[in-house]
């Protein structure tokens, strides 16, 4: 079995993108929005931000209270569409309730929108001209890539059929040539189409959900998914120590899909840049 290392890749990514800003002498920005206090959030605000610094993104982060309303939030948005020195706008999520997220992504400028989550940018990915591809599911893209694990002609399972990874995993893996099946909870004979996977990629947020019988011997296993166990350790989808006897290629969690989601967060700032300035 290959341990599909997120860390390794992930590092080579941010390397690409800071040897490209230092030779062209350009300064990205990035806006982070973080409302509420979030313990999660701000952990991940935290990361994204300290990536920044490391390949030469300037980083903005703007921190709301979780009183903040809706109005006051797509104000903010508009100010940064407006704002020439800003490339790339991120609203952090969850949104604390009563806010709803669907106004805010899609008030985002799409040359500006580096999580392609506004409905212009979704349709571009599906229609096969996507300027951005969506952090967590590229991040999947570069991992197979570096890895050589070959996608044309293989049958692909997704499990979870979510717009952040399930569904432009399907898109990206169709443009990859995999015949894509998508999973979820109303799937029937779910073990037995798992099995049949050349490549298995699972988002459910169900710790050890994936287990020894559902993976093809040699299958490519992506594990997107990253649960807290009653212990405090973190788990992915997949039963680890099982799979890892039946797997051809695995990912650990935590650090396999995991960094590369900031990783592919900084080559879509760099694109927003480029976006930009053309």
């Amino acid at each position: 079995m290959t341990l599909i290392e997120g860390k390794t890749v992930s590092a080579a990514v941010k390397e690409r993108v800071k040897k490209e800003i230092e030779r062209r002498g350009i300064e990205p920005c990035l806006a982070v929005i973080l409302v509420g206090d979030d313990p999660a959030s701000q952990i991940y605000v935290g990361n994204k931000q300290k990536a920044c610094a490391a390949v030469g993104i300037r980083s903005l982060k703007y921190k709301l209270p979780k009183e903040t309303t809706q109005e006051e939030l797509l104000a903010l948005v508009d100010r940064l569409n407006a704002n020439e020195n800003v490339h790339g706008i991120l609203c952090q999520l969850p949104l604390p309730k009563p806010l709803d997220k669907r106004p805010v992504l899609s008030r985002i400028d799409p040359k500006k929108d580096v999580d392609c989550f506004h409905p212009y940018n979704v349709g571009k990915l599906w229609s096969s001209g996507a300027a951005f591809l969506p952090c967590t599911p590229a991040g999947v893209i570069e991992l197979l890539n570096y890895y050589n694990i070959d996608c044309a002609g293989k049958r692909c399972v997704i499990l979870g059929r979510s717009n952040i990874v399930g569904k432009p995993m399907a898109a990206l893996m169709l443009k990859k040539d995999a015949t894509v099946t998508i999973c979820h909870s109303k799937t029937a004979n779910l073990p037995a189409v798992c099995a049949e996977a050349d490549i298995l990629i699972s988002a459910v947020g169900i710790a050890r959900f994936v287990t020894a019988d559902m993976v093809k011997p040699g299958a490519a296993v992506i594990d997107v998914g990253i649960s807290r166990l009653p212990d405090g350790k973190l788990s992915g989808d997949v039963d680890f120590e099982k799979v890892k006897e039946k797997a051809g290629y695995l990912t650990p969690v935590p650090g396999g899909c995991g960094p590369m989601t900031i990783a592919m967060l900084m080559q879509n700032t760099l694109t927003a840049y480029d976006l930009q300035h053309t």
